[in-house]
């Protein structure tokens, strides 16, 4: 009884680290957003408010989420990857997709916008658990083990990459390898089918010219300073002007109208200009114990599906946090993707916490 009682409570250090994230989240977004908020809305807390609602939203079904054991998601797995699916259809049909900045990627629920890719990722390491949880017999195999999950990797990759949406697809592309190797799936065969890949990655990067000007604007952002370098070049003089501790929180300058959209992509920006050195470390330090523990609950899972399933979602956060953290950076070309728990949105902040 000691036992299974153990077994029901929340990992803490998890929890902390969670909280603690979404906290500084939460003070950021005001900060980041409030004068762009006035200026569009009239509003300075119009961000602030809609953040708060998906956050509680978020944490309430988070506790929910606590009260089901996880073997039970099994039941989720097929139902989860086909509504999936379904939604990212739905998505083009004129009254229920949203068109934004050039892409089609959220879904018109009325009161609110839904981005239905967050839930694809979600379902599909669900999916993907499952699956080769019960076919670990034949994970060695080409057909059992790679062809098929790969497969249905390949319809969800393809209907996100239509919105288009890159970033999402080599996520979801590096997961699947990865969750496939774990399930004890052959190297050879895991890297003939990334070497197979790989040119058709490097094909869709030259394929759209604003892809291939990210590119270019990575290798040399003051090339053109005032165009397709522009958001890097504000983003490192943020991390230049916060020197060793910060200019203070609310202080910031580039905000005010030189980091696009400072409140979701950029806000480690903004956290770098306010909080300075110290404040991106602790930052980086809380998203590394986040990692390291969700690890150490997926080699500590009685069985395969959990092991598989707890790597996966671990896996989704570290690579997204990853991701954004080094494009801000100048280190890797800007992907526009979320900072898991950090960044304004409420559909990431949602399924994070899930």
């Amino acid at each position: 009884m000691k036992s299974a009682s153990r077994e029901k409570k929340p990992d803490l250090i998890l929890l902390l680290v969670t909280l603690l994230l979404v906290t500084v989240g939460t003070v950021m977004i005001y900060s980041s957003s409030s004068i762009l908020a006035m200026e569009r809305f009239r509003d300075g807390q119009f961000f602030l408010k809609k953040q708060i609602f998906f956050l509680f939203l978020g944490l309430l079904i988070m506790v929910l989420m606590t009260r089901i054991p996880y073997y039970k998601l099994r039941k989720l797995a097929w139902p989860g990857i086909v509504v999936s699916a379904v939604l990212l259809v739905a998505i083009w049909i004129p009254p229920l997709g949203i068109r934004a900045g050039g892409a089609v990627r959220w879904l018109n629920l009325g009161i609110f916008s839904f981005q239905v890719s967050e839930l694809a990722k979600v379902a599909l390491i669900l999916f993907l658990a499952y699956f080769l949880t019960q076919n670990v017999n034949h994970i060695r195999e080409i057909k059992q083990g790679l062809l098929i999950p790969f497969s249905m990797t390949g319809v969800i990759v393809g209907l996100i990459l239509l919105q288009p949406d890159f970033g999402t697809t080599v996520i979801i592309a590096v997961i699947t390898l990865m969750m496939i190797y774990l399930a004890g799936g052959r190297i050879v065969h895991l890297a003939g089918l990334a070497a197979l890949l790989l040119p058709v990655a490097v094909w869709l990067l030259l394929h759209k010219s604003y892809r291939l000007a990210r590119l270019m604007a990575f290798l040399d952002p003051w090339k053109d300073p005032r165009n397709s370098g522009f958001q890097i070049i504000q983003s490192l003089i943020a991390f230049g002007s916060g020197g060793a501790f910060g200019v203070g929180i609310g202080d910031g300058m580039q905000k005010l109208f030189y980091l696009p959209e400072p409140h979701t992509d950029f806000i480690l920006s903004v956290i770098a200009e306010e909080g300075g050195f110290i404040g991106v470390g602790l930052i980086l330090f809380l998203y590394i114990i986040l990692i390291v523990r969700g690890f150490q609950i997926s080699l500590k899972a009685p069985e395969l599906f959990g092991n598989l399933l707890a790597a996966g979602l671990t896996m989704l956060l570290a690579l997204e946090a990853f991701i954004n953290i080094a494009g801000v950076m100048g280190l890797i070309p800007l992907k526009g993707l979320a900072l898991p728990f950090l960044s304004y949105g409420g559909t990431s902040l949602i399924m994070s916490l899930i």
